[in-house]
């Protein structure tokens, strides 16, 4: 009797397979956006996972040299202007241990460009390293190359994450992180507007750069960019010199977070 009971049942959902109504349709619709997400993360994470460089980047005299060296020795050395580029594996400071591969650009206008073309599409991360002393100074230039970076085609698509570190806080005239941030932003927006107002060339191409600054209409900030985007206040040197320790406790953590 209990199986004549759930007969009608039965035939219901044999109806039910055989001709899907709106309730199956909507599970198999739902169970195939599942697994083509799941894919896509997959894909995602396999490239990202592949990028395992840390690019050190920023003008001349920002202490690039002397922050890749303490990050992998921990001691001072005295340090030149890089003419090439210098790579180690780095160990973060995490649970898991996990290695990157820390390297080091040389900051000199003719070669920053193309060393950048050599290494970008491997970068998990970059580095943008800052002279907090010399930043009044040197903010256009500082702010052309981080814009040259910014609006890489490969940087854009790739979006790895982007630290600002403002070095030589350990200098009592330092600019803080607060204000360099400002400055860039604002720089950054006025040379956005002076490359989309580029003339064309004779092809109809534009002459400025390949690719809009942040959002159109808007005043340029960090939080429009792909990547994340993070500011820290540092020292290569120490606030000991030569014979104490770094102060970067803020990058080690940040190295640990992306690694």
């Amino acid at each position: 009797s209990m199986a004549g009971g759930l007969e009608p049942h039965l035939e219901a959902l044999r109806r039910e397979m055989a001709a899907p109504g709106p309730a199956v349709l909507s599970v198999l619709l739902a169970l195939f956006v599942v697994v083509i997400t799941f894919l896509i993360w997959r894909f995602v994470q396999g490239r990202r996972s592949s990028r395992k460089a840390v690019l050190l980047l920023g003008l001349c005299d920002a202490g690039k040299t002397l922050l890749f060296a303490r990050l992998l020795t921990g001691r001072y050395r005295d340090t030149q202007t890089s003419i090439t580029d210098s790579s180690a594996v780095y160990r973060a400071r995490n649970d898991k241990g996990a290695n990157v591969t820390l390297i080091d650009l040389p900051g000199h206008e003719s070669l920053r460009l193309q060393f950048l073309e050599r290494f970008k599409a491997a970068a998990r991360a970059i580095v943008f390293v800052v002279d907090s002393v010399a930043f009044q100074r040197e903010v256009k230039d500082v702010a052309e190359f981080l814009y040259q970076v910014l609006v890489d085609s490969t940087v854009l698509k790739n979006a790895p994450a982007l630290l600002i570190a403002c070095n030589k806080q350990d200098v009592t005239m330092a600019k803080s992180a607060k204000l360099i941030q400002q400055q860039l932003e604002k720089e950054l927006n006025t040379l956005r507007v002076t490359r989309s107002a580029a003339p064309t060339s004779l092809d109809g191409s534009a002459t400025g750069g390949p690719a809009q600054l942040g959002k159109k209409g808007k005043d340029f900030d960090f939080s429009q960019l792909p990547m994340k985007v993070e500011f820290v206040e540092c020292s290569a040197r120490g606030s000991k010199g030569e014979e104490g320790d770094a102060d970067f406790e803020s990058l080690e953590k940040w190295l640990a977070k992306i690694a």
